[in-house]
């Protein structure tokens, strides 16, 4: 679970990275987007470096919702009686909330590819619209429609909680956080990828939503 994350850490980073570009306006925005279908050419075919991707995310992807069970069900079989009455004096919001967010997550994660990968049926205009042909303007078009832009800054919330827990769950079964000084950079790690990330993610939509981008 703890390499998973960090995998999808490092996704998360370099698409926050692409998504802002949507900042640099539509000509730049789809060249980005054409130029990672043409990335690895010729050594891998068109869409190549894409497909390789996809497919260590899904990898990833199963290891870290398989990895999640595991650890459910081993919690589960520890303590069979429920506690009578729990106080969360020491546990954070957001390692309460990983199981829920994670699931949260992985459904965000279809609706995802469903509107932006395989294609979408355009809420405005009813037009089924295609990622690989103009990523900006579907980019757009998602996001001037308001309870899409609110699917998409919930997801960011959960991702914010997970990474800031997640983070600091992964150093320390990686043993990096085997002294006092190395558990306080770590929750400051957990922190600051928190913000960076699902705050760079949420700052197009709102971007679309205010006018900034359009």
């Amino acid at each position: 679970m703890a390499v998973s994350g960090l995998l999808f850490i490092a996704f998360t980073l370099v698409h926050m990275y692409g998504n802002l570009k949507a900042f640099s306006g539509q000509e730049k925005f789809n060249d980005y987007a054409h130029h990672l279908r043409e990335f690895g050419e010729p050594i891998l075919p068109y869409e190549g470096f894409l497909w390789i991707t996809r497919v260590g995310l899904l990898v990833a992807l199963v290891a870290h919702v398989t990895s999640a069970v595991i650890l459910a069900r081993r919690a589960s079989r520890a303590r069979t009686t429920k506690y009578q009455y729990k106080k969360n004096k020491h546990s954070a919001l957001s390692s309460r909330t990983m199981r829920w967010g994670g699931a949260a997550l992985l459904l965000f994660i279809i609706w995802h590819l469903v509107n932006f990968s395989f294609g979408k049926v355009n809420p405005q205009t009813g037009e089924t619209g295609a990622a690989a042909g103009d990523p900006y303007t579907l980019m757009v078009d998602t996001f001037d429609v308001w309870w899409m832009t609110v699917i998409y800054l919930v997801a960011m919330l959960a991702l914010g909680f997970h990474l800031h827990h997640g983070t600091w769950s992964a150093t320390q079964t990686l043993g990096y956080t085997n002294t006092a000084t190395s558990r306080q950079r770590a929750k400051q790690a957990g922190w600051l990828l928190a913000i960076v990330i699902a705050g760079g993610f949420s700052l197009v939509p709102l971007s679309v939503m205010f006018g900034i981008i359009e």
